[in-house]
């Protein structure tokens, strides 16, 4: 009997299935490893399995092969190639058409494992890079993995950081983790747009994910609603599967006319023609583990996967960026009303063609922190204009904003000159009074006082004190009179950092004591409980990167405050899950504009917004700093990899020099979709897509006197460790 073996597992053939074994017990397995779906002429997709005819030990491992003939007549052999790689199982698919049944129009085959354990999809953890964590219970509604009750969880690769998906068995920790084994997908067909259910020729695209299929074809009405059909089909509980090309569902749908029932969902696939002849080759890799936590299977996972499928490192100036970026922020910074300065709240591409001028003092418009950069900036190069620029951002936010009860009013119409209905979102504190904060610190180094700029964060560092919960953390936002308006509490750590630093400029002991609290209910509730949600303000409270960016901040502060061991491990469980979010690895895409960086550039470094939705953005910038920091406080060389990746890559869809065809070098376009490798979005700039590549810049120029973490590496280890002391000369008294 044929056998393979890798680590502690046994991968066995027998009666024409495959075995994989632990201390001679079966964990998972499939008696019929040739899948095949046919869509018919009704658009119909039918599939069955059977087991392997032949199968044979050769130099490379176990070759194993069987015929299959479609209730239609058409007729595949399917060829498989069994070989364990280091650590792991690489099974390479060829299948051969040999005839086309005249009622046949397309087909999918799959590779997948049954589980032994338990057929209950609530024993089992899943973990899909920016697409599920454990069982999505902080997720968007749209994201898969909050009903149990459908037959498909599947998504295309593309919609994942990496083209991976990963079961752990809660009860005993065993693991299965499947992926795409080469970053080899080509552009699909471009004269067609995805549908139900269609053919394309062209499609190298595959999907991950689970089914507990029954044996019956499944079809969604235009209303949403299925519809099943009986066929001769054998299965056996619960499956990781992945299907090639590939298939999107069950997902939540939109619900379409009058008819009302249990939520309608979607399921949409891509098949290859059945012509003969036509190539239908794919490689999948398959890893295998034992896990304490999901924590530790997630990490592992992930970073197995990401050395193989990494992309290459952009070629791109931070220098050159960081430069152009400022002189940008300085052009487009306005008066727009007597002391009401800001830079447009969106401005449209290629040309910047502002269409909004709201303004916030953090999150999206991030002015404050815009006007730190500046003043710092056109100090540094002897520009006049950003330091009038920069100062008057921050004396309007400061003069104009305050409440009676201590905490600043957060969004303002410049253009109509009047404060615009939003609540005090606690994120737009955090951001907006650490910019003030790092704005007072410079001039008060460089020898210029602007008491009123302090006052303004001494008041709303005391309203937090006051304002803080018995548990130590804060409601997501507040009412304009200090009553909560948002009970969510996830936003917590959003506050931290900027506590830290008044209490390093000040010395009141009392926001030191705040900072704690809100960092142990953060330690206990975001990092314990991975509740990482409710990062951005314009999304609901649901699982994002930016929270866990956030408690990235606020760990990281922690640490800087206290040096206690406990926040270094919070400030990498946060870094572990937030990495997961960003694409790793490249496709082609297509767009359908003629001045855009991705015409030319890679998507990678681009990172998931929410779990679920699919869009990405270019946020990830804001990372570099305090994952090469983190990296220097642990040693672990692959934080060390992966700021240096963020630095680089995330900033591929900025115009860095203008060759691309927007209006002013160094525009960048905000977020989009591209996992059907069509790029759709907003196709514009807002002011946070450019603060969060200049801030961790001027933040490594500042510790390590380099614009380029390459550079920073060329430092004595000594001394960059000691720059990495950020506190101590940040404010001198």
């Amino acid at each position: 009997m044929p056998a393979l073996y890798c680590k502690n597992y046994e991968i066995s053939f027998a009666d024409g299935g495959v075995f994989i074994q632990k201390a001679g017990k079966t964990i998972y397995f499939n008696k019929r490893p040739v899948y095949v779906s046919v869509k018919t002429i009704g658009a119909i997709s039918i599939f069955r399995d059977v087991p392997y005819e032949t199968c044979e030990e050769n130099t490379e491992g176990v070759s194993a092969q069987a015929a299959f003939t479609s209730e239609n007549g058409s007729e595949f052999l399917v060829k498989d190639q069994y070989q364990v790689l280091e650590e792991d199982i690489v099974v390479k698919r060829t299948v051969e058409v040999l005839k086309k049944g005249a009622k046949d129009l397309g087909f999918q085959t799959k590779i997948g494992f049954w589980m032994s354990a338990s057929e209950n999809m609530e024993d089992y953890n899943y973990f899909s890079p920016g697409e599920w964590y454990k069982h999505n219970e902080y997720a968007s509604p749209i994201a898969q993995g909050q009903q149990n009750d459908a037959s498909y969880y599947w998504r295309k690769e593309t919609y994942s950081g990496l083209p991976m998906f990963a079961m752990q068995n809660i009860a005993s920790g065993e693991t299965i983790c499947l992926s795409r084994t080469n970053a080899d997908v080509k552009l699909g067909s471009v004269d067609r747009i995805a549908s139900e259910n269609y053919v394309d020729p062209k499609a190298t695209i595959g999907a991950l994910g689970i089914s507990q299929p029954k044996p019956e074809a499944l079809l969604y009405t235009y209303y949403n609603a299925d519809i099943r059909m009986p066929i001769n089909a054998e299965t056996d509980g619960l499956s990781i599967d992945y299907i090639y090309p590939g298939a999107n569902g069950e997902i939540p749908a939109h619900a379409k006319g009058p008819v009302e029932g249990k939520v309608p969902m979607s399921l949409m696939r891509v098949n290859h023609p059945i012509e003969p002849g036509f190539p239908h080759e794919y490689s999948v890799s398959i890893y295998l583990g034992n896990y304490e936590t999901f924590q530790s299977m997630m990490k592992d996972t992930w970073r197995h996967v990401y050395v193989r499928m990494k992309d290459d490192l952009a070629d791109l100036s931070n220098e050159i960026l960081f430069h152009n970026n400022m002189k940008l922020l300085t052009e487009v910074t306005n008066e727009y009303a007597p002391g009401v300065f800001g830079t447009p709240f969106a401005a449209q591409l290629p040309q910047f063609d502002p269409n909004s001028t709201s303004s916030e003092i953090g999150f999206v418009g991030q002015q404050t922190g815009i006007g730190y950069q500046l003043i710092r900036w056109g100090t540094m190069e002897n520009n006049e204009e950003a330091v009038l620029k920069g100062k008057g951002i921050v004396d309007f936010w400061v003069k104009k904003t305050m409440t009676d009860t201590g905490c600043p009013k957060v969004w303002y119409q410049m253009a109509m000159d009047q404060f615009e209905p939003q609540p005090q979102w606690i994120r737009e504190i955090g951001d907006g009074l650490e910019g003030i904060l790092d704005a007072y610190v410079y001039l008060h180094n460089q020898g210029e006082e602007q008491p009123e700029w302090l006052d303004y964060c001494e008041k709303t560092a005391d309203w937090l004190v006051q304002n803080q919960n018995e548990d130590g953390s804060y409601y997501r936002s507040y009412n304009y009179d200090g009553t909560m308006c948002m009970d969510s509490k996830a936003n917590t750590p959003s506050v931290i950092r900027f506590l830290i630093e008044m209490y390093f400029v000040l010395g009141k002991p009392e926001y030191k004591t705040a900072a704690i609290k809100a960092g142990d209910w953060t330690y206990d509730n975001l990092y314990l409980n991975m509740e990482y949600r409710g990062g951005t303000c314009d999304n609901m409270d649901i699982q994002d990167k930016e929270a866990g960016i956030y408690a990235m901040f606020a760990f990281l502060s922690l640490y800087d405050l206290t040096e206690e061991d406990c926040w270094v491990e919070a400030c990498k469980g946060a870094a572990d899950y937030v990495e997961t979010f960003t694409y790793i690895w490249n496709f082609p895409v297509t767009t359908p504009y003629p001045a855009m960086p991705f015409n030319k550039n890679h998507i990678s470094g681009q990172s998931h917004i929410t779990v679920g939705p699919g869009s990405a953005d270019v946020y990830m910038a804001c990372g570099s700093y305090v994952y090469y920091r983190l990296y220097l406080i642990t040693g672990d060389e692959h934080y060390l990899d992966y700021a240096e990746f963020i630095h680089l890559n995330s900033k591929q869809a900025n115009d860095v020099d203008g060759s691309f065809g927007y209006a002013i070098p160094g525009l960048v376009h905000e977020s989009g979709f591209f996992c059907e490798q069509l790029y759709r979005g907003n196709y514009h700039w807002l002011p946070w897509c450019t603060f969060v590549e200049v801030d961790p810049v001027s933040r490594m120029v500042d510790t390590f006197g380099v614009y380029e973490i390459a550079d920073a590496e060329k430092l004595p280890l000594e001394e960059r460790l000691e720059r990495n002391k950020i506190y101590k000369n940040w404010y001198r008294k």
